[in-house]
């Protein structure tokens, strides 16, 4: 469901749940960064975190996920590493937090195994589905907040960053980012869960601003 950034704001949730989604390059972990810098100097208590690697099983099977240099993994091993890391992700880290009355931030999370397992490697929705509800155990997000790139655009930023190897995924095909750009915005069609789409030609600053209206800031 594509909220509108002039109408909605995020409400009656004393601890939400926000993720950041969008195809790799797309400036989303910056955005994260400073919206958590926002809410820490607005008083709230917040639990930064991200997908893959939110705790320390997490950190271990991300390596197994984007840094592997063996043969490559069947698609099915590949969605269930993502979901063993998500559901030790919700038990560690994300539910209790939020029963600590944090706000939780999270760089990717169900969507994304939505969108790069099921339109980038072509698995079936309803096996993603049964991965996904059995990781979350109903813990979903008040909010997606979606980061919108031209999947060209985005690679060139990719191939632009110093000091950092490609991953897995940032290695695939031009043709792959499309389809997984295509399949975010059929999410946030298409989810019951709310989704600010932001185009990401604009300015860190930009995005930032309009973030941080629709949370309440």
């Amino acid at each position: 469901m594509r909220v509108d950034p002039i109408t909605y704001r995020l409400s009656n949730v004393s601890a939400p749940f926000i993720t950041f989604e969008g195809i790799n390059g797309c400036g989303k972990t910056t955005l994260h960064r400073s919206m958590s810098e926002r809410l820490r100097k607005a008083g709230c208590l917040v639990c930064d975190t991200r997908e893959p690697g939110g705790t320390p099983l997490g950190v271990e099977l991300r390596k197994l996920l984007l840094e592997w240099k063996g043969e490559k993994k069947s698609d099915r091993a590949e969605l269930l590493l993502f979901a063993a890391d998500r559901a030790e992700h919700i038990d560690k880290v994300v539910r209790p937090a939020l029963m600590a009355g944090k706000w939780v931030l999270c760089d990717r999370f169900l969507h994304s195994t939505v969108t790069f397992q099921g339109h980038g490697r072509g698995i079936r929705r309803d096996w993603i589905d049964r991965a996904n509800d059995l990781a979350v155990q109903g813990t979903f997000p008040d909010l997606v907040i979606l980061l919108d790139l031209d999947p060209a655009e985005a690679l060139s930023r990719v191939a632009a960053r110093t000091g950092n190897g490609k991953d897995a995924f940032e290695d695939e095909k031009l043709s792959f980012h499309s389809r997984i750009r295509d399949g975010f915005l059929e999410c946030a069609d298409t989810s019951p869960i709310p989704f600010l789409v932001l185009d990401a030609t604009k300015s860190p600053d930009e995005l930032v601003k309009i973030a941080s209206v629709v949370v309440g800031l």
